[in-house]
């Protein structure tokens, strides 16, 4: 019997949850590729490993970018051995359901569902992020009661308002954590002439990154070649350093929440004084985030349990009720 599965296909990281089982495989979105021969070398963590560290013929990929398909192929791939990891051989075929942003295009979409079939899957479902977000942070979706939950992701930033399980207001962007990375990079590029890899930026967001002032701060350490003299340099940063390198991609995804929360209803609008704002996602765990939506907003904002397994565990109790709650699929 072919146990169906979940996968929240994110831009940074891959989960999958199997029914009956939980999650079974959590690795970042990335495969190392031969570009010679176009063999499979690595996928997950091995191939993150090697991001900024190869030889010029194997290149580590994403082949998810700002929540969309960059490469058909490789995400087949990508796919593919994803459901070997999980189990899925040719002889058991699974029902598949998969989490996507919900600023895909119709396009896009199709290109997930023929990827997921292509790789072995008996049928491909789809679920929109914020809905699977909300149901794996048990908020009530099937009530007539307004729901805010905001999905801050690798490549994107989602915002949904939901009631009766449907999505009734939506404001989503391209915009999220590798954007945040990238600021990074660039500012210690152009102040220090410094260049870092991407690895380093995500190191230095986790260690000292914040959207809002914190009680206690302290300064972190950067290593990089020094772009005149291609030497090795150390240099200091400072958090507010890295809050003002920040603040445009911060500021966008404040600015899409506020606009969402503008185009709800009134009377869901209302809920949201008591029900406040649910932030998952990776990006989500940007240290002082919530403070900052709840000065923008004047809502409180609860930082869900899971983050970064939220959206999967919602998908994995569509699962488990997989008849039931059907007309939330694409």
């Amino acid at each position: 019997m072919a146990r169906d599965l979940a996968i929240d296909l994110g831009t940074a990281n891959t989960l999958v949850y199997s029914r009956g089982r939980g999650i079974v495989l959590n690795e970042p979105t990335v495969i190392a590729l031969n570009s010679r021969t176009q063999d499979v070398l690595a996928m997950g963590r091995d191939a993150w490993q090697m991001i900024g560290r190869t030889p010029g013929y194997i290149v580590a990929v994403r082949p998810l970018r700002k929540g969309a398909i960059t490469d058909f192929e490789i995400t087949q791939r990508m796919i593919r051995l994803l459901l070997e990891r999980a189990g899925v051989s040719r002889f058991n075929r699974p029902r598949v359901l998969i989490c996507v942003p919900s600023a895909i295009t119709e396009v896009e979409r199709r290109a997930v569902e023929e990827a997921a079939r292509g790789a072995g899957a008996n049928g491909a479902y789809l679920i929109d992020q914020p809905m699977a977000a909300a149901i794996g942070a048990g908020l009530p979706v099937h009530e007539p009661l307004g729901n805010m939950i905001v999905d801050v992701g690798g490549g994107t930033s989602e915002t949904a308002v939901i009631s009766l399980g449907g999505i009734v207001a939506l404001e989503a962007i391209r915009v999220g954590s590798f954007d945040i990375d990238a600021a990074i990079q660039t500012y210690v590029r152009r102040e220090y002439g410094i260049a870092i890899g991407e690895r380093t930026a995500e190191e230095i967001k986790v260690a000292i990154g914040s959207a809002w002032p914190l009680e206690e701060e302290i300064k972190a350490e950067v290593r990089g070649r020094d772009l005149m003299s291609g030497l090795p340099k150390t240099v200091i940063l400072a958090p507010e350093e890295v809050r003002g390198a920040i603040e445009e991609q911060v500021g966008a995804i404040v600015d899409s929440v506020v606009k969402c929360l503008g185009a709800a209803p009134p009377e869901l609008a209302q809920d949201l004084i008591t029900q406040g704002i649910h932030l998952v996602g990776g990006g989500g765990m940007l240290r002082g985030l919530d403070r900052r939506l709840a000065e923008e907003t004047a809502l409180p904002v609860h930082l869900v349990d899971a983050p970064l397994e939220c959206v999967v565990l919602g998908a994995g109790k569509c699962l488990e009720e997989f008849d039931a709650v059907k007309d939330l699929f694409m």
